[in-house]
């Protein structure tokens, strides 16, 4: 399986170091940004599963970070772990309340830090497992009966164009990278060639019409389904 990414938003560069250490030992691919532009830099070049915020952070702080996170609807529903030195249950409310998925205090323990960031992934994705049908405009997925609609009009899929649909559509918010859905999708090593995921990309489009303008390509990266489809 491809290895969850992990964005660590800390300008103390030990306590960075020392998250970043941590969660690649158990497993994870991590970036780290120092202040609020290099994480939203961060956060447009790749795929991120989880984002560590300090709160304390040079110009924009932690909580306004937090906040335009959640308001972005690309971004939102990536899962959130507040670490901070702030003890006051008044911040750990704040937190919360803007939508953050976890919180925890300095000095913390790195065992318990990775054990959380293992529970809150774990969270998600049986969440998303749990989304039967998805819908986005007048493009709806049936997961569990594999028919795709489009206005009320079925669409055709072969079984991996339909499952790479529905990889996309789950995780809309998020770019999939080439590597990502050949794992994912086609339970593939991610050594082997990715032309074959711009192949059946390029498919889908045909086949969805100008509804197939939702699947975007991320130059470099690779896709993520915008919010509607050009008209």
């Amino acid at each position: 399986m491809a290895r969850q990414r992990v964005l660590i938003i800390e300008d103390d560069k030990h306590i960075s170091k020392l998250i970043k250490y941590n969660l690649e030992k158990a497993g994870y691919d991590c970036e780290t940004a120092a202040d609020a532009d290099r994480a939203f830099k961060a956060l447009d070049g790749a795929q991120i599963d989880l984002i560590i915020l300090d709160i304390m952070l040079p110009g924009m702080d932690g909580f306004e970070l937090c906040r335009s996170i959640k308001q972005d609807p690309r971004l939102k529903a990536i899962p959130v772990i507040m670490l901070t030195a702030k003890k006051e249950e008044v911040d750990r409310i704040v937190g919360l309340e803007l939508g953050a998925d976890d919180y925890m205090t300095k000095p913390f323990s790195p065992r318990e830090l990775v054990l959380r960031v293992k529970a809150v992934l774990r969270r998600g994705k049986a969440e998303e497992e749990k989304r039967d049908i998805l819908t986005i405009g007048d493009l709806t997925i049936n997961i569990p009966e594999h028919i795709v609609l489009v206005k009320g009009r079925q669409v055709k899929l072969t079984l991996m164009e339909f499952k790479l649909l529905a990889t996309l559509v789950a995780r809309r918010r998020r770019v999939q990278t080439r590597e990502v859905l050949l794992t994912d999708v086609w339970g593939l090593d991610s050594d082997i060639d990715t032309r074959t995921v711009d192949t059946h990309v390029k498919r889908l489009r045909e086949k969805l019409g100008k509804h197939g303008g939702l699947i975007e390509s991320v130059r470099g990266v690779g896709y993520r389904i915008r919010e509607e489809a050009d008209e």
